[in-house]
């Protein structure tokens, strides 16, 4: 394993997003504090408890996995796609290293910075309300796990684009869409029977639910599945990067 190259591929990417820190920060932290006052003083002065929990605890897990999918994707994605729009990535295929080495690099820059604003997000809803976890480990388990998988994801959609358009298309009109149906800010259970079964197709669903767990104990599916769902989409994306990788499909282009 070429590790100075995964280094050098990985402090490039952290590089990158250091610089626009200010935009890459500050644009998480006025979102949730905007969730919070719509959401959290809007909507948790009437329906003030869910499952026990209070409203507006009961939004932080939805919050952070809204961010956290949104932002492993749109990291991942353009962190490769940039270097095809430019042409540097023959620098990268022309070097000793391996597609091993390469997804290391990228997609362990995305995970980082998409864990990182998922704590600052975190760390915004303790200005607004008393923060609970009863389980502290598997949070940062599946915050880990979620975080890959989609960067993962987005460094498939990245090779994939063949324009910038392209970029936005998945994370805005697909992931956001099903986070926000995948009980972000309501459990699936309250809704009628015919949508709580058609929620279950949803797999944002099992994602949100084992996140939530992790904080109250409490989820619209068992953890077992939750966690399960998330294994296997990571397995797939592992799959088709490594299909990606063997064909050389666009990674020039």
């Amino acid at each position: 394993m070429n590790w100075p190259a995964v280094r050098a591929i990985y402090v490039f990417e952290m590089s990158r997003f250091l610089r626009t820190a200010t935009q890459s920060i500050l644009a998480p932290v006025i979102s949730t504090s905007l969730y919070f006052v719509v959401f959290g003083a809007a909507i948790g002065s009437r329906m003030t408890m869910v499952d026990e929990v209070p409203y507006g605890l009961f939004i932080v897990p939805g919050l952070m996995m809204l961010s956290l999918l949104t932002q492993s994707i749109t990291n991942a994605s353009f962190g490769i796609y940039f270097p095809r729009f430019a042409g540097t990535i023959y620098e990268i295929l022309s070097a000793p290293v391996s597609p091993v080495e390469v997804v290391l690099g990228f997609v362990g820059a995305a995970a980082s910075k998409s864990i990182l604003i998922g704590l600052i997000i975190l760390a915004t809803a303790a200005l607004f309300v008393p923060l609970r976890i009863d389980h502290p480990v598997w949070m940062l388990a599946f915050l880990l796990l979620t975080a890959v998988t989609f960067s993962l994801f987005g460094f498939v959609i990245g090779l994939w684009a063949d324009g910038f358009e392209k970029l936005q298309l998945v994370p805005l009109l697909i992931i956001t869409p099903l986070t926000f149906l995948g009980g972000s800010f309501y459990a699936i259970e309250m809704l009628p029977p015919f949508w709580y079964t058609v929620s279950l197709l949803n797999p944002v669903v099992y994602l949100i639910s084992g996140f939530r767990w992790a904080f109250f104990g409490q989820a619209d599916v068992a953890i077992g599945v939750s966690l399960a769902m998330t294994l296997l989409f990571l397995a797939l994306c592992l799959a088709a990067v490594t299909y990606i990788f063997r064909t050389g499909y666009r990674l020039k282009s």
